[in-house]
């Protein structure tokens, strides 16, 4: 029997970032509802989506948010860094240019993001493995040089999709709930609270498939 939606333990906010066309959008689907659109168009914007899964007994609920990849939404999506614990940086592996923005986008997370935010990289559409242009190795070692976890994933197939995104959240809460426990033995007075709550803006009530405009009035 599942969880009802507003039941959970811990809520994380985990952002999608990258070029735009890499597949963030599908990667968002795939997880949170098994879908693919293989016509799936550019986000406008932000789009979010939610999925809890189980990690050691407890129910952790994902808002995962899709920001637009293109240069001129940039400005918007920075905001929404803002409150984010974990950030799947995708690129496109039959792509070359996709991974070498990557540092660009990793220096963007990194000015806008919690200093101590989760990151995987993520090396996405490897059903595409015949136009490979960036080296499973070579991303690795760009990885761990920068302190990621890395992964390759397929939408489409759906390979390691469900991996990167419970490894990430797994990854979270491990942190999450060791500074709890290192809190509460520095306060053994203090009464314990799971939940590690995201605050969502008034116009968006933490749904899948809600869309936040592209362009708001000033």
């Amino acid at each position: 029997m599942g969880t009802r939606d507003d039941e959970y333990d811990y809520l994380f906010k985990v952002v999608l970032i990258g070029d735009s066309g890499v597949g963030k959008s599908n990667l968002l689907s795939r997880f949170t509802r098994n879908e693919f659109n293989l016509e799936s168009k550019s986000t406008i914007g932000v789009e979010f989506a939610t999925r809890s899964i189980q990690v050691d007994g407890k129910t952790i609920k994902a808002q995962i948010w899709d920001t637009a990849g293109q240069e001129r939404y940039r400005a918007i999506t920075s905001a929404y860094y803002r409150g984010a614990v974990g950030a799947l940086l995708v690129y496109d592996i039959a792509k070359h240019l996709t991974y070498e923005n990557v540092e660009r986008w990793l220096k963007e997370l990194r000015d806008h993001a919690d200093n101590n935010i989760v990151i995987m990289l993520v090396g996405n559409k490897s059903d595409l493995r015949h136009l490979r242009a960036v080296p499973t190795d070579e991303a690795r070692a760009f990885a761990e040089k920068n302190t990621l976890s890395f992964i390759e994933t397929s939408a489409l197939d759906s390979t390691n999709v469900e991996e990167a995104f419970k490894n990430i959240l797994t990854e979270i809460y491990r942190i999450v709930s060791q500074k709890q426990i290192s809190e509460s033995s520095a306060h053994d007075d203090s009464p314990g609270n799971n939940v590690v709550d995201i605050s969502v803006p008034p116009t968006m009530d933490g749904q899948r498939g809600n869309k936040l405009p592209c362009c708001q009035s000033l």
